[in-house]
C-alpha cells in the first residue's frame, strides 16, 4: 500500500517542482525558446514511444510464436505507456523521467526490481519454492 504522504507530496510537489524549473529556464533562455522546448520533447517522445511500442509488441508476437507469455514485454508495454504519459506533460523533470523510459536496460532493471530481482518464470512456477515444478495433467479415480 501507498503512504497517504507520498501520495500528497507527489501531486503537489511534482508540479511545484516542474513549475519552478519552467521558470528558471525561461529566466535563462527565454519564454519562446523554452516553450518550443517543452513542445519539442513532446513530439519527440511521443514518436520514441511509438517505436519503442512497435518493437515491443514485435518481441512480444515472437514470443507468443515460440509458445511463451511475453510477460516482460507486457511490463514494459505499461511502462512505455506510463512514459510516454510523462513525456506528455508539460516540464522537463517529468520529460526525463519520460525519456530514461525509454532506455531498454534502464526498463528492464526497473521491471525486476519489481518483480522482486528474478524474472518471470513459466506458467504455474510463481507460487512455489524456487526449484520446485508444477505439472499439469489428468487423473480419475477409479473404484
Amino acid at each position: 500500500m501507498i503512504n497517504p504522504f507520498v501520495i500528497l507530496v507527489t501531486l503537489v510537489g511534482v508540479p511545484l517542482l516542474e513549475l519552478f524549473l519552467l521558470i528558471k529556464v525561461g529566466a535563462l533562455i527565454g519564454a519562446i525558446p523554452t516553450i518550443a522546448l517543452v513542445v519539442f520533447t513532446a513530439v519527440l517522445g511521443g514518436l520514441l514511444v511509438h517505436h519503442q511500442g512497435l518493437s515491443t509488441l514485435q518481441r512480444a508476437q515472437r514470443q507468443m510464436e515460440a509458445g511463451g507469455l511475453p510477460a516482460v514485454e507486457m511490463l514494459e508495454g505499461v511502462v512505455l505507456l506510463i512514459g510516454g504519459f510523462l513525456l506528455l506533460l508539460p516540464g522537463f523533470l517529468t520529460d526525463l523521467l519520460g525519456l530514461l523510459s525509454l532506455v531498454p536496460p534502464l526498463r528492464r532493471a526497473l521491471i525486476l526490481r519489481w518483480l522482486g530481482g528474478r524474472p518471470p518464470g513459466p506458467p504455474g512456477s510463481a507460487g512455489g519454492p524456487p526449484g520446485q515444478r508444477t505439472i499439469e495433467g489428468e487423473y480419475w479415480r477409479e473404484k
